[in-house]
């Protein structure tokens, strides 16, 4: 009995049918489960492909809004931002209220702010386009997987589809960055980024069908505002460490983030329909998803967020060569991500996640020294290396995370686990540029932040092997 098929028989419990006695029927997917499959799993790699787009165009964009090096982390944070605080909501409101609504509203407004975003000329104009793409974001990656839940009811019909889903996210990632470094501009990328979602949300209108879960009650918008605000109060807090972490206005913003946590739990434990169920947080596969999420996060994507305009700093690199170089880490996850549905029923979600970890920790370790000695070659055992690993942590984590909860919450699990992800992304890459800008040169900069990532993964190991299910 999987972790979701304990909670769901604990948590929903209801008085047998007069029909009960007899054998219930294999689940079967939904007439339309394959274009469900298809279409979500597009808008997962635009929104990716529009995510990670800044990536190997981030000199560019700050030379043209005029922004400073210590600001350059706003530039890459908007949409981790908007996903971190809006994707909890997100998902509630999609069980609540409709996935396939959601998901649609969601495409759309991602088309609509990523062209807005093409047009703007200063970095606060875009980094609240990308706060607002990010926004966009949560609601297509929260609604999506509970769209795939309700299309594959089964267990093995589940590992099927998020294996593909998981391998998207791969996808995407290894897109964005080609695209941007291929276009004339960061401005005609963002063009082609914007009209690629409207053309998927045509798409879900013909081929989706709506699921949903309602609770009743109001959406959580007192959780939405003080979660949202904890984490601006969070990644201003370490953008501005770079300058003196014992500055009183770096500690009056961690106070002020702790002080914002706590009045998100006193608001959940209140309300009616809170964004996320606390007590999930004694459940153990619930913890280790949403762990895998904050390490991935802070550990995986902090540091290749900022690597592309590292290297092209540093080694001299043009866009299109950081592309090509950042497509040996993703172009492997992606393929790994996509095989890695196999080991379905044979290696854990969990073992997944650990694997991945350590795989991560000693590919980046190879990448030490690198850049102090001008060379990028040596970046390339790390690259294939960590790249494997991420395969597998992005196929496991969707995985675990619609496990870990009760089926009809699907949308808030994924919502929950991807929420901890950028968080912990926002945190990665204000702390990465932090650490690479804190020392006398960028290679011995980046050699630290590398070390941090790598120590970061090795924790992350420890953490899903210790939140292992009671048998």
């Amino acid at each position: 009995m999987t972790g979701l098929d304990r909670t769901t028989s604990a948590t929903t419990a209801q008085p047998a049918a007069p029909s009960a006695a007899r054998p219930a029927a294999p689940a079967q997917p939904s007439p339309r489960a394959t274009p469900t499959l298809i279409v979500t799993s597009a808008a997962t790699a635009v929104t990716l492909m529009t995510y990670t787009a800044p990536m190997v165009t981030l000199p560019d964009i700050a030379g043209a809004l005029h922004t400073s090096v210590s600001a350059q982390a706003w530039l890459l944070n908007g949409t981790p931002l908007g996903l971190a605080a809006l994707l909890l909501v997100a998902g509630s409101l999609a069980d609540d209220y409709g996935r396939r609504r959601i998901f649609l509203a969601g495409t759309v407004a991602l088309g609509v702010t990523t062209a807005l975003g093409a047009l703007t000329t200063s970095t606060w104009l875009f980094t609240l386009a990308r706060i607002a793409q990010g926004a966009a974001s949560a609601a297509i990656l929260a609604s999506s997987l509970g769209l795939l839940v309700h299309a594959f009811p089964s267990p093995r019909g589940r590992q099927h589809a998020t294996g593909v889903w998981g391998a998207f996210v791969s996808g995407g990632i290894a897109v964005g960055p080609l695209l941007a470094g291929a276009m004339p501009n960061w401005r005609t990328a963002y063009g082609i980024l914007g009209a690629a979602a409207l053309v998927v949300a045509a798409l879900g209108t013909r081929t989706l069908t709506e699921s949903r879960a309602p609770r009743g009650g109001r959406p959580d918008l007192a959780g939405a505002v003080t979660f949202g605000l904890a984490l601006v109060s969070l990644v201003a807090a370490l953008t501005l460490g770079r300058d003196g972490w014992l500055r009183p206005s770096v500690g009056g913003l961690l106070a002020a983030t702790v002080a914002l946590i706590a009045a998100f739990v006193l608001v959940e434990r209140r309300t009616r329909t809170p964004m996320i169920d606390l007590g999930l947080l004694r459940h153990r596969p619930f913890l280790a998803s949403s762990a895998g999420g904050l390490f991935t996060g802070f550990a995986v994507i902090g540091l290749f967020s900022f690597l592309p305009a590292l290297l092209q700093q540093s080694l001299g690199l043009s866009a299109m060569d950081t592309a090509w170089l950042f497509l040996l880490w993703s172009g492997l996850s992606f393929g790994v991500a996509l095989q890695a549905r196999r080991l379905a029923g044979r290696v854990s979600p969990r073992h997944q996640l650990a694997l991945g970890f350590s795989l991560h920790a000693a590919g980046v370790l190879t990448m030490l020294g690198a850049l102090d000695a001008g060379s990028w070659t040596r970046l390339l055992p790390g690259f294939i290396v960590s790249g494997i690993g991420s395969g597998l942590l992005n196929a496991a984590l969707p995985l675990l995370a619609v496990e870990s909860v009760p089926a009809a919450r699907a949308a808030m699990g994924s919502g929950a686990q991807q929420t901890f992800r950028y968080i912990g992304s926002c945190a990665g890459v204000a702390l990465t540029i932090a650490l690479v800008t804190s020392t006398r040169s960028l290679a011995h900069g980046a050699d630290l932040a590398i070390a941090v990532s790598a120590g970061l993964a090795v924790v992350a190991v420890a953490s899903v092997v210790v939140l292992r299910e009671r048998g």
